[in-house]
């Protein structure tokens, strides 16, 4: 199932997307993430509403966690000059960064080196600690395209990435969240950003250095995770940190970037001015 969360009539909506359109469903998205609700199958008789005609929200509720992996293709790592990771690298988000498909994300004065990151975004569905790699996927509820928006002055104005990540808008997430059982295996997707229309990152899923499987252990060994956490998965080569410095073309009020993950669909984002 592809589910959505979408504002209209004034109504902040959760549905199924089929075809081009989407159906409402009575449940609120974080209520089905924990199995308080189920879902059916839309029926032939149900009216649905075009994806054109509706306001996007983000496709992960809100509320949870969001858990970060950095350097985690080792192309990407090459990029940035630094060595490839012996275990991931975490650092968090907040939910004033989730954004939706389509929506302005502000580029604010407070920063000047802004950048894209294409990535898998992996939902939890059931409360997981201590799990071992090969249960771990069996923890999860979907999956989504996100881009990991970073701000790299504040990033690396410390050892520390956080303030570089957390500011508002910051974690596009969707259009759609996807159910693990239509996904299958989570690292054999394509994955690709553009910007403007022109091909910046193109890679799979597959090339990751720690596997889904491996991070959800890893992450569950020091805490537990709840049904609608998130974890970002890292993202491969072509960020514009990645080019010699001038060379660098940071984003800018005006950009449009699209990140597109097999099955997951294009997460659109539009770039404004203070």
């Amino acid at each position: 199932m592809k589910f959505v969360r979408y504002l209209h009539e004034g109504q902040t909506l959760t549905g199924l997307a089929i075809d081009g359109s989407i159906y409402p469903v009575q449940a609120d998205l974080a209520e089905i993430i924990r199995g308080d609700k189920r879902v059916e199958p839309v029926q032939d008789s149900a009216e649905g509403v075009k994806e054109t005609e509706v306001r996007w929200l983000p496709c992960i509720p809100g509320g949870g966690k969001i858990i970060c992996v950095g350097l985690n293709y080792k192309k990407h790592a090459e990029e940035a000059e630094l060595p490839v990771p012996a275990t991931p690298i975490l650092f968090n988000k907040f939910e004033n960064a989730l954004a939706a498909h389509g929506e302005e994300v502000t580029l604010g004065t407070a920063a000047a080196e802004y950048d894209y990151e294409a990535e898998l975004g992996v939902v939890i569905g059931k409360r997981a600690k201590n799990v071992s790699k090969d249960e771990a996927l069996g923890y999860v509820f979907g999956y989504c395209s996100i881009n990991d928006l970073s701000a790299r002055d504040l990033q690396n104005r410390t050892s520390q990435w956080m303030l570089g990540k957390i500011m508002d808008g910051f974690c596009p997430a969707g259009p759609y969240l996807v159910t693990a059982d239509e996904v299958g295996d989570p690292n054999g997707l394509q994955i690709s950003l553009t910007r403007n229309g022109e091909l910046k990152q193109n890679s799979n899923t597959r090339d990751m250095i720690f596997r889904v499987d491996e991070i959800i252990a890893y992450v569950s060994r020091y805490m537990t995770l709840e049904p609608g956490d998130i974890l970002l998965t890292g993202t491969p080569e072509g960020v514009v940190a990645g080019y010699p410095p001038e060379e660098r073309d940071w984003l800018k009020p005006g950009d449009r970037t699209a990140v597109t993950i097999e099955k997951l669909g294009t997460l659109e984002t539009v770039f404004k001015g203070e």
